[in-house]
């Protein structure tokens, strides 16, 4: 876990949020995540507003900057919405740990309280 702590500690303004920039206008970022089984995405900061949909079913577990891990089952087409305050954010990374590729497409809101970050 030590080498996850340092990675949150470098990581800690990436603001790529899925591996493939699919779109993006001066309204919105349309991101695909695309994660094989045991595959981890790179920790990351989530400070726009934004949702993802899933596109299959599977399982993931979140590692996030506070020490917490989430485990997680998803069904096709499940859908969440998140909405941060001037000054909130949300660092994590994402591991699939099931037996199926996740696949998501995530949506951030570039008129959203706080800036976009950079794209490293």
């Amino acid at each position: 876990m030590s080498d996850l702590s340092a990675e949150f500690e470098s990581r800690k303004m990436n603001g790529r949020v899925g591996d493939t920039l699919v779109s993006e206008t001066d309204q919105v970022r349309v991101w695909q995540i695309h994660a094989k089984p045991g595959d981890r995405l790179a920790v990351h900061r989530h400070q726009l507003d934004y949702f993802w949909t899933i596109h299959g079913p599977g399982t993931a577990r979140s590692y996030f900057s506070d020490g917490r891990v989430e485990d997680v089952s998803y069904q096709t087409g499940d859908t969440k919405h998140f909405s941060f305050a001037r000054g909130e954010s949300m660092t994590h990374s994402l591991e699939n740990i099931g037996d199926t590729d996740l696949v998501f497409t995530t949506v951030e809101f570039l008129n959203s309280a706080n800036p976009a970050l950079p794209l490293d």
